[in-house]
């Protein structure tokens, strides 16, 4: 389930009924899976090995929605900026061409190249293919360093 969940990293961004459907039905299999474990083990008052293991598990199929949900907000904050910078562009052009006044060079590539120091910094935050490619590396080795402590520990 938990490398279930990862495959949404692969899909889309803007495929968001595939990703949601398929992060929810993750989340909703492992506590099923979470709560029928519990029910055929004896009850004690400590926690067991498998408990360890199977809420990490749920945790990392959790965060893969989380994941998603912080790719979706980005990706929709991006775009209204665009959007408003587009509008901005296409305005002062009309506001240009109704009054005849020729734009100047030299102003306009300034100000662009300052409009885009600003934004250098927040490249990663901005692209939402690089968080799920990072993600795609992150959630897969994370995962495998959790197991080779939990089996190490509890074998």
């Amino acid at each position: 389930m938990v490398m279930l969940s990862w495959v949404s990293f692969w899909i889309d961004r803007r495929a968001v009924p595939a990703r949601v459907s398929l992060g929810i039905t993750t989340v909703l299999t492992m506590s099923t899976i979470i709560t029928g474990v519990n029910a055929s083990m004896p009850r004690v008052s400590y926690i067991k090995a498998v408990d360890i293991y199977l809420w990490v598990s749920f945790v990392f199929v959790f965060l893969s929605v989380l994941e998603y949900a912080a790719v979706n907000y980005l990706t929709t904050v991006q775009e209204r900026k665009e959007r408003k910078l587009r509008e901005r562009v296409r305005n002062t052009f009309v506001i240009h061409l109704l009054l005849f006044i020729p734009l100047q060079l030299n102003e306009s590539n300034s100000s662009r190249k300052r409009g885009l120091k600003g934004h250098v910094g927040l490249r990663i935050i901005q692209n939402t293919h690089a968080i799920d490619k990072y993600s795609r590396l992150i959630f897969p080795g994370t995962y495998i360093f959790f197991n080779l402590i939990y089996w190490s520990v509890f074998s």
